[in-house]
C-alpha cells in the first residue's frame, strides 16, 4: 500500500515548480491532492491532469492568495474538495517573489510580500486546524535566503525567517494533537518558470561552484523532501528547517 493512501492533501501554489512537484509526489503516495493555484488555471489544470494520468486523485481550487477574503475563499473550494473527510497534510508553498533591495522595493510591493508569503501562511493554518486530523503534517516551504546575506532579496528573506519562526512556535503548540510542522528551505532550484533566469552567461556555472553537490537543485529534489516530511517516517520531526538547497554557500569549495 502506499505510504499516503487513503489520505488527503493540500499544496498551495501547486500550478507550477516546487508545488506542482509536491502535489504530483504526494498524489503517486497515494494521497487525494487539492492543488492550489491563484492565476494559472492552465498550469492547475495540467497538474491535475499529470496526477490523474498516472492514477492519482487531484481537484483544483482557486485563490488569489495576499487579497481580502483570500484564505476563505480558498477553504470554500478546500472544504468542497473534501466532502466532509479530514485533511491529512497541509503544504504553504505559495509565493511572491523577490521584490528588489532596500531602496528599490516599493512599500506595495513590501506589503504584497508579507500578505502573500507571511499572512496567507499564518491564516491558511489557522483556517486548516479544525480540519487537520491528529498526526496531521504542516509544512512550509522557506528559503536558503535566511541564511544568506543577499542585498538583492532583503524583504523576501524577512518573510522567510518570519515563517521558519512561525514553523517552530506551532510545533510546539501542536505537539500535544501529534501535528508535526516543519519547513523546508530549498536553494537555488530550475523550474519551467525560472528557467530563463539560469540561461544568463556562466550564471548557473557560478551558483554550482557554490554548491557542495556541485548543481543546480530542481523541483523533485525539494518535493522529496516535503513528501518525506509528510510521511509516518518523519513522525519524530517537527520545529526544524530543513535545508534542501544541496549544500549551498557553506563555504568555500576545497
Amino acid at each position: 500500500m502506499s505510504s499516503q493512501a487513503g489520505r488527503t492533501a493540500l499544496v498551495t501554489g501547486a500550478s507550477r515548480g516546487i508545488g506542482q512537484a509536491t502535489a504530483t509526489r504526494l498524489a503517486a503516495e497515494g494521497a487525494m491532492v487539492i492543488v492550489h493555484f491563484g492565476t494559472d488555471d492552465s498550469g492547475a489544470a495540467a497538474t491535475v491532469e499529470a496526477i490523474e494520468r498516472a492514477g492519482g486523485t487531484a481537484q483544483a481550487v482557486q485563490a488569489e492568495l495576499g487579497v481580502d477574503g483570500d484564505v476563505e475563499t480558498l477553504f470554500t473550494g478546500v472544504e468542497r474538495a473534501l466532502a466532509g473527510r479530514p485533511l491529512d497534510i497541509l503544504v504553504n508553498n505559495a509565493a511572491a517573489a523577490p521584490a528588489g533591495p532596500l531602496g528599490a522595493t516599493t512599500r506595495a510591493e513590501f506589503d504584497h510580500l508579507f500578505a502573500v508569503n507571511v499572512r496567507a501562511p499564518y491564516f491558511i493554518i489557522e483556517h486548516a486546524l479544525p480540519l487537520l486530523r491528529d498526526g496531521g503534517r504542516i509544512i512550509t516551504i522557506s528559503s536558503v535566503a535566511t541564511r544568506m546575506a543577499n542585498a538583492a532579496q532583503t524583504s523576501f528573506a524577512m518573510t522567510k525567517a518570519a515563517v521558519e519562526t512561525m514553523s517552530r512556535t506551532l510545533a510546539n503548540q501542536l505537539g500535544g494533537r501529534g501535528i508535526t510542522v516543519n519547513a523546508v528551505a530549498p536553494g537555488a532550484t530550475r523550474t519551467a518558470t525560472n528557467g530563463a533566469v539560469f540561461e544568463v552567461p556562466s550564471l548557473a556555472d557560478q551558483i554550482a561552484g557554490l554548491t557542495a553537490l556541485g548543481r543546480l537543485g530542481g523541483p523533485g529534489d525539494v518535493a522529496d523532501v516535503v513528501a518525506f516530511l509528510a510521511s509516518d517516517a518523519a513522525r519524530w520531526v517537527t520545529g526544524q528547517v530543513i535545508d534542501a538547497s544541496g549544500g549551498l554557500f557553506l563555504g568555500p569549495r576545497v
